[in-house]
């Protein structure tokens, strides 16, 4: 039996502890006896801690008793961690955990909680796509990557929003048992779409404009209808009525991005939809968003997100 822990705390995402949990513990029904997980919850003061949705938890454990005997260690999310001070004794902790548990980490923002005991320095991790900015600017050594399902860096695992701790737990049954085990786990609690580490959070690239006629919202839609086109800097600002040179600035400033690398988020975009939710051959895809072929839209998957596209497509079908 593998012991797995999940922290717990007042205001944690609910969602953050039971996802998981379910996970392991469907999958004990798919293992041998004495091979699968026992759950455990740990908690902090004050007690019964009221989670982010108002529902009432109890721990098994609290931090004065908690140890770290344990073969995984999750730390729970939740919507006012990034705000929240230290906590000497959590932080504490947690090293603890780090320096004598197998595979440890976090689901969403409890990255920050690894942040502030100093776990991220160094190393590679993700959390929710809304808060990576964030996570990135208070923890300035860590790699974040801001746009991952979920991350291995050695022994720390680290997952993006929410329901992503599902995917997280997932992974974490496949390199115990198998992705056998894994994938009736997933069809089991109806989690249709087994997303790899590698794939793109479900985050609008795209951020709509605060007005339809601002610079960004004409581009975006422009941008959306020519998909296939030349969606050059000269010919955008030439879309916009301005020069190259005071568009792209201007562009920059409204969308935190270069005009470029907007297209090309929005080239991906679209061609995951239509990995997701079509049959169309990959070579009319890469025609249909701009990439011009098959290989360049391999190009930019790989380079992206770590697969390739029809690794991504294969993500979204569950075998019989």
């Amino acid at each position: 039996m593998k012991t797995v822990a999940l922290l717990l705390f007042p205001g944690v995402q609910s969602l953050d502890v039971s996802g998981p949990m379910d996970v392991f513990a469907e999958a004990n029904d798919h293992v041998g006896a004495g091979q699968g997980y026992e759950l455990v919850t740990v908690g902090t003061a004050p007690y019964p801690i009221r989670a982010s949705n108002g529902q009432r938890l109890g721990a098994d454990r609290g931090l004065e008793d908690a140890g770290v005997d344990y073969d995984i260690v999750l730390v729970a999310g939740g919507p006012h961690l990034r705000q929240a001070p230290e906590q000497p004794q959590l932080s504490a902790w947690l090293r603890g955990v780090a320096h004598s548990v197998p595979r440890y980490g976090s689901i969403c923002t409890g990255a920050f909680l690894l942040g502030r005991a100093g776990l991220l320095d160094g190393k590679r991790a993700t959390t929710h796509w809304s808060d990576a900015a964030q996570l990135a600017a208070q923890f300035p050594l860590a790699r974040v990557e801001h746009d991952r399902i979920h991350v291995r860096d050695g022994a720390l695992v680290t997952s993006a929003g929410v329901t992503a701790g599902i995917d997280l737990a997932l992974a974490l049954v496949a390199e115990d048992h198998g992705a056998a085990v894994a994938l009736a786990v997933a069809k089991r609690l109806l989690v249709l779409a087994q997303r790899q580490g590698g794939q793109s959070q479900f985050s609008p690239y795209l951020s709509a404009a605060a007005a339809p006629d601002a610079l960004a919202a004409v581009i975006q839609q422009y941008v959306m209808d020519h998909l296939a086109e030349s969606l050059s800097v000269e010919h955008l600002a030439e879309v916009a009525g301005m020069s190259a040179r005071n568009f792209a600035r201007k562009f920059v400033e409204e969308m935190a991005v270069t005009p470029a690398e907007f297209v090309q988020r929005a080239r991906v975009d679209a061609a995951r939809n239509l990995l997701e939710g079509s049959e169309l051959a990959l070579k009319a895809i890469a025609w249909r968003c701009g990439f011009g072929s098959a290989a360049r839209m391999r190009l930019v998957f790989a380079q992206r997100f770590g697969v390739t596209p029809n690794q991504y497509r294969d993500s979204f079908r569950v075998g019989s």
